[in-house]
C-alpha cells in the first residue's frame, strides 16, 4: 500500500507540474506578437510534455488507483486540448469538415500538424499532433493505402497552413509515376521519375551545403518537403553513395529547411526523425510515446482535389503586382558591389520582395521564355533595380540585343531624350545581322578581363573584392553583360560561332573572380541546347530564370515554368534543379514615361566625368564625321589615310586605308550597289583632302554615278573632272599626292586598259593612287597584283575568290550598308564595315 501511495503522490506531482506548464504557455500565448516564435516553441514543448506525463500516468496506475485519478487525466486532457488549439491553428488542426487554407500571422512559424485523435476514453476527441516544418523528417510504415492517405493529409495541412510559396514540394514515386499525389499537380509539384533518386539526393545535399556556407548572408528560404515513396526494388537498389547522401540529409536537413517524408526506405535513428507506424485500426508516433492514434478519415478524392485547387487559387489570388517604384531602395546608389550584386525583380505571393544575386555564386544567369512571355520586360526590371542600387562607380552595363528591335535604345541618349543610364557603357540594338559587333563586344570584355587579372596579380589579389581593397585608387566596377537572343552568336559552324563560344566560355569561367557577369537570354530552345554541348560553359550559369512555358532553362525534370502565369518567373539559383524554385511576380516595365522619369533622375545625379555610352544601332547608317570633311579645316593625321566607313567595333573607329609610297596602294570597290559605292569613294576623297594638300582627278564611266561624281567635284575645289576615258596621267613624282577617283572603271575601253594598269602598277611609288569602282569582279582579274585593298559590296561569297583566293574570313552574306574590306598590308582576313553616308539623297 505504501508503494501505491508513493506512486499516487508522484503522479499527482507530475500532473500538477504539467498543468502549471500548460497554464504558463497559454499565458504566454496572449503576450505580444513580437514573441510569436518563442510562444510557438513553448506551446509545442508543453504539448509534448503533457502527453508524456499523461502516458506515464496511464502506464503507472492500475485498478482502483486508475479510477481515482481518471479525473486528473481528464483535467490534463483539457489543458492539452487548449495547447493543441494554439499549436495547430487554422488549417493545421481544423477538422476536414470545416477545413480550408488559412494565412498565418506575420512572424509566425509553422506549428504541429493534426493527423487524428488520441485513442483512449479519457481523451476522446483530443487532437494528435506531429511535427514537420522546421522540426522533423517523417518515416511512415504500414499498409500502402493507409500511408498514401497519411501523406496526402499531412501535405494538405502543411501547404494549407503556410503562405503561398513557402513550401516547395518534390515527389519521388517510381511505382505510380506521381499518381499517388496527383491532386497536388496544380501546385507546381516537381515530380522525379524512376532513376532520378540519386540525382535528387545529390541536389538536396548540395543545397544543404550552400545553405550552410551562406548561413550568415542568405535570407529566409522556402521549406523543401521531399516525399520519397519507394518500393522494395528501389530500396534494394539503393547504392552505398546514395545511402550516405540520404543519411546526410537526415542529419542536417531540418536545420536547413529540408524535410523528408519517406516510405519504403530506412532512415537512420536521429532526434529529427518522427516514426509513424500504422496498424490495423490505429497508428503510433514516436513523439507521442505509446499513445495510440486514430487517423482522421481522409475526405473523398474530389474534395481533396478541391482543397488542392483552393490552395492553388490562394497562391494565384495575390495582392496587386509590384511596380518599378516598389523595387527602389530608400537611398539610391547606397550599395557597394564589392562582394556582389543583389536586387529585387519582383515579389512573392506574400508581398515580400525577392532579391536575385550575382557574385561569386551564382556568377552568371540564363533567362529563357518563348515569344510573348515577358523576357524583355524581365530584363528591363532587373536593370532598373540594379541601377537604382549601384552607382556608376559600382556597376557597368554592356547590353546586346540580337532581336530585330531596339529595346535597349531606351538606355542611351536619343534625339528626343538626351538622358542616358549612367551605368551604361555600351548598347547594341538591331544587331541580328551583325554578329561582328557581338564578337567585338566579347573581345572587349575579354581585354577587360585580362586587365583586371593582371592588376589582381600585381596586387596579390584573388577576387574582385580583394583587388578593390588593395587598389582603392583603381576603377573596378562590376560588369553585367546582357546578351538577348544570344543563340544568334552561336548559329552555324563557322569561325565566328566558334570564336563567340570560346569567348563566352572564357568569360564565364574566369569572369566570376574579376566581377564580370554574363546574363544570356533566349526564346529558342535550340539556342539553349547549343550550350549543353559545352559543359564548361553551361555549368557556370547556376542562376536560371524561367518565364512561362520556358523549356530547357530549368532541369528536365523541373516543370515549374509550365504552370506559372504571365508576368511571373521561376528563379532558381541551383542550376534549375527541382525543389530550388522560387516564383516571382514581375512589375510591368513597359511604360516609357515611367522609365524616362527614373532615368532622368539618375542621369541628373550622375557623377562628374560620367561618359556618354556608345550606342550601336544596326539599322542606322553612320554619317561621315565632320572631322573628315575638307570644309572643317581640321587636320586628321600626318600620313594620308582614306576613310572608307565605320568599323563594327566597340569604339566606333573608322576603317582607314593607308596610301603610302609603296606598291599596291590602290583601292578597288566592287559591286553593283551604286549609292554605297559612290559614298565609299566620296568618303575616301573627302577624308584625304582633309589631311592636307592633294590633287584629285575624277573620272566617271558609269552614267548612274554622274550626279555623285559631279557633287564630289563640287566638294573638292582642287579636283579636276576628266570627261574622257583616257587614263594616262603624268607619273612624275610631285610635291603633293594625286588621286584618281574612278566611277565605273569596269567600262574602261580596251585601248585604255594598259594606261590604267600602268597607273595601278607604277603610280603609288610616285604618290599617284587609284581609288576606283568596278561593278563586277571579272575586270579586276588582270589588276589584282597592283591592287592592295578592296571593298566588296553585293559580291557573293563564291565570287570573292576572284578578288583574292586566300582571304578566308567571315562567312559573308551581302546585305545593305555592309561591305567587306580587305587590306593585304594590314588584314589577315577581311572585316565587315559600314560605309558612311556622305550624300543624304543616297539613303
Amino acid at each position: 500500500m505504501g508503494n501505491h501511495q508513493a506512486l499516487v503522490a508522484s503522479v499527482r506531482q507530475e500532473l500538477a507540474e504539467a498543468r502549471g506548464t500548460a497554464r504558463a504557455v497559454l499565458a504566454a500565448a496572449e503576450s505580444s506578437r513580437n514573441e510569436a516564435e518563442q510562444r510557438r516553441r513553448l506551446v509545442r514543448d508543453a504539448y509534448t510534455t503533457c502527453l508524456n506525463q499523461l502516458a506515464e500516468a496511464r502506464e503507472s496506475t492500475r485498478g482502483d488507483i486508475q479510477r481515482r485519478y481518471r479525473g486528473e487525466s481528464v483535467k490534463l486532457a483539457g489543458h492539452l486540448r487548449g495547447l493543441a488549439t494554439v499549436s495547430a491553428a487554422g488549417a493545421a488542426g481544423a477538422s476536414w469538415r470545416l477545413w480550408s487554407p488559412t494565412e498565418p500571422d506575420p512572424g509566425d512559424s509553422p506549428g504541429l500538424l493534426r493527423i487524428g485523435t488520441l485513442a483512449f476514453d479519457e481523451t476522446a476527441g483530443l487532437p494528435a499532433l506531429i511535427p514537420l516544418l522546421g522540426a522533423a523528417h517523417l518515416h511512415l510504415d504500414g499498409p500502402s493505402t493507409v500511408v498514401a492517405d497519411m501523406v496526402t493529409a499531412i501535405l494538405l495541412r502543411a501547404l494549407g497552413s503556410v503562405r503561398p510559396g513557402d513550401v516547395r514540394l518534390t515527389v519521388y514515386d517510381p511505382v505510380h509515376l506521381g499518381g499517388t499525389l496527383a491532386p497536388f499537380a496544380p501546385l507546381g509539384v516537381s515530380f522525379v521519375g524512376p532513376g532520378g533518386l540519386g540525382t535528387l539526393l545529390d541536389d538536396l545535399v548540395e543545397h544543404i551545403c550552400r545553405r550552410v556556407a551562406n548561413h550568415t548572408t542568405t535570407g529566409p528560404e522556402p521549406w523543401r518537403v521531399v516525399v520519397l515513396l519507394a518500393d522494395r526494388a528501389t530500396a534494394a537498389e539503393l547504392t552505398a553513395p546514395q545511402r550516405a547522401q540520404l543519411d546526410r540529409i537526415v542529419r542536417t536537413g531540418v536545420a536547413c529547411g529540408v524535410h523528408l517524408v519517406v516510405r519504403g526506405l530506412d532512415l537512420e535513428d536521429h532526434p529529427t526523425v518522427e516514426r509513424i507506424v500504422a496498424g490495423d485500426e490505429t497508428v503510433t508516433c514516436s513523439s507521442l510515446g505509446d499513445l495510440e492514434v486514430r487517423l482522421d478519415p481522409l475526405p473523398p478524392a474530389d474534395r481533396v482535389t478541391a482543397h488542392c485547387r483552393s490552395i492553388a487559387d490562394r497562391q494565384n489570388a495575390n495582392p496587386a503586382a509590384p511596380t518599378l517604384d516598389d523595387l527602389e531602395p530608400e537611398r539610391p546608389w547606397a550599395e557597394s558591389s564589392r562582394y556582389g550584386l543583389s536586387a529585387p525583380i519582383g515579389d512573392s505571393t506574400d508581398g515580400t520582395l525577392v532579391d536575385v544575386p550575382l557574385g561569386d555564386d551564382p556568377p552568371h544567369a540564363l533567362i529563357g521564355g518563348p515569344p510573348g512571355s515577358g523576357k524583355t520586360n524581365l530584363i528591363h526590371v532587373w536593370l532598373a533595380a540594379l541601377s537604382t542600387r549601384y552607382g556608376p562607380e559600382e556597376l557597368a552595363f554592356y547590353l546586346l540585343d540580337f532581336k530585330q528591335d531596339a529595346a535597349f535604345a531606351r538606355y542611351a541618349p536619343g534625339p528626343r531624350d538626351p538622358s542616358w543610364l549612367p551605368q551604361l557603357r555600351l548598347a547594341g540594338v538591331n544587331v541580328a545581322g551583325d554578329r561582328e559587333f557581338g564578337l567585338a563586344t566579347l573581345r572587349h570584355l575579354g581585354e577587360e578581363l585580362r586587365a583586371r587579372a593582371q592588376a589582381a596579380k600585381r596586387c596579390g589579389a584573388g577576387k574582385l573584392a580583394e583587388l578593390r581593397t588593395r587598389d582603392p585608387a583603381g576603377h573596378w566596377p562590376r560588369i553585367v553583360a546582357v546578351i538577348d537572343e544570344f543563340p544568334v552568336l552561336l548559329t552555324g559552324r563557322d569561325a565566328a560561332a566558334e570564336e563567340a563560344a570560346d569567348l563566352l566560355e572564357d568569360l564565364a569561367r574566369r569572369g566570376r573572380a574579376q566581377g564580370i557577369h554574363l546574363v544570356l537570354a533566349s526564346q529558342e530552345v535550340s539556342g539553349i541546347q547549343a550550350l549543353w554541348g559545352r559543359p564548361g560553359l553551361i555549368g557556370q550559369f547556376t542562376l536560371r530564370i524561367a518565364l512561362p512555358k520556358a523549356r530547357r532553362v530549368l532541369a528536365d525534370d523541373n516543370l515549374a515554368a509550365a504552370v506559372i502565369p504571365r508576368f511571373h518567373a521561376v528563379v532558381n539559383t541551383e542550376s534549375g534543379t527541382p525543389g530550388a524554385n522560387r516564383v516571382v511576380r514581375l512589375p510591368d516595365a513597359g511604360d516609357p514615361a515611367a522609365w524616362r522619369t527614373l532615368q532622368r533622375r539618375l542621369w541628373r545625379d550622375r557623377p562628374a566625368g560620367c561618359e556618354e555610352p556608345r550606342l550601336f544601332d544596326g539599322d542606322a547608317v553612320p554619317r561621315l564625321p565632320s572631322a573628315y570633311r575638307r570644309r572643317t579645316g581640321n587636320t586628321v593625321g600626318s600620313s594620308p589615310g582614306a576613310v572608307l566607313g565605320e568599323r563594327i567595333d566597340v569604339a566606333a573607329q573608322p576603317a582607314r586605308l593607308r596610301l603610302g609610297r609603296m606598291a599596291g596602294r590602290n583601292l578597288a570597290v566592287a559591286g553593283t550597289r551604286t549609292p554605297e559605292a559612290c559614298d565609299i569613294l566620296a568618303a575616301a576623297a573627302l577624308s584625304l583632302a582633309a589631311q592636307g594638300p592633294a590633287r584629285f582627278t575624277v573620272v566617271c564611266l558609269a552614267t548612274e554615278a554622274e550626279h555623285a561624281a559631279a557633287r564630289l567635284v563640287a566638294d573638292l575645289p582642287d579636283a579636276d573632272r576628266q570627261d574622257t576615258a583616257d587614263l594616262r596621267l603624268d607619273l612624275t613624282a610631285g610635291e603633293v599626292p594625286r588621286y584618281l577617283i574612278g566611277y565605273g572603271l569596269d567600262a574602261t575601253a580596251p585601248e585604255h586598259r594598259t594606261a590604267l594598269h600602268t597607273l595601278l602598277t607604277d603610280g603609288p611609288e610616285q604618290r599617284v593612287h587609284v581609288l576606283g569602282w568596278w561593278r563586277s569582279t571579272a575586270p579586276l582579274a588582270g589588276h589584282l597584283d597592283a591592287i592592295g585593298a578592296w571593298v566588296a559590296l553585293d559580291v557573293e561569297a563564291s565570287d570573292l575568290a576572284a578578288l583574292h583566293p586566300q582571304t578566308g574570313g567571315p562567312v559573308w552574306q551581302p546585305r545593305t550598308r555592309r561591305a567587306l574590306f580587305f587590306d593585304r598590308s594590314v588584314h589577315r582576313t577581311p572585316e565587315v564595315i559600314i560605309p558612311y553616308e556622305v550624300n543624304s539623297d543616297h539613303t
